[in-house]
């Protein structure tokens, strides 16, 4: 029994559908648009939450790239296993608690490219949770890492395993350093 498609994976859809254009002389296909979603906006101190705010990371970020965000691919399960067993060693690791937005995007450069340059292969970057789970840079680090500066670098990102910080951490698993 296949279970029913959830509005945010339909709003998906209706992006990436948008993005297909049919061959010259036949008619486009009809898109539904995206239904609302089912559970509403939550209230907490007097400001709307997003319900998929509260949802883990691999449920809001999509497991494959995304061309329409640019975010890297998902890790391959057995490396993700072998990062989280430490048998592929953690390289180094970045904490961007108690940053604003521009000054984590810069270090979070930074840091990535460093590693990549010192030959690591494997790195953590703890973003936290934020308040209610909704935390900015939770959901903009993806972004960043799949952004032009780090495309030639990262090779996966993955959350990370409950000792490593859970949610609120990130594998990012870096391409090999071409030798010459």
């Amino acid at each position: 029994m296949k279970r029913p498609i959830r509005p945010d994976e339909q709003k998906l859809w209706a992006m990436v559908a948008a993005t297909v254009h049919p061959h010259a002389g036949r008619p486009a296909p009809p898109v539904k648009p995206p239904a609302e979603p089912a559970i509403p906006a939550l209230k907490a101190k007097g400001r709307v939450v997003d319900p998929a705010a509260r949802l883990p990371l691999s449920e809001v970020m999509p497991p494959l790239r995304s061309p329409l965000r640019g975010e890297p691919e998902g890790i391959e399960p057995r490396r993700k296993h072998r990062i989280a067993k430490e048998r592929d060693p953690i390289g180094a690791r970045i904490d961007l608690h108690g940053m604003d937005q521009q000054r984590a995007k810069a270090a979070l450069e930074a840091f990535v490219l460093r590693a990549w340059d010192e030959g690591y292969r494997a790195v953590l970057v703890i973003t936290g949770k934020g308040t209610l789970g909704d935390g900015v840079l939770r959901r903009r680090a993806p972004e960043w890492l799949g952004g032009m500066a780090l495309r030639g670098v990262v090779a996966g990102i993955s959350e990370a395993h409950r000792r490593h910080g859970g949610e609120g951490a990130l594998y990012v698993a870096l391409k090999r350093k071409p030798r010459g």
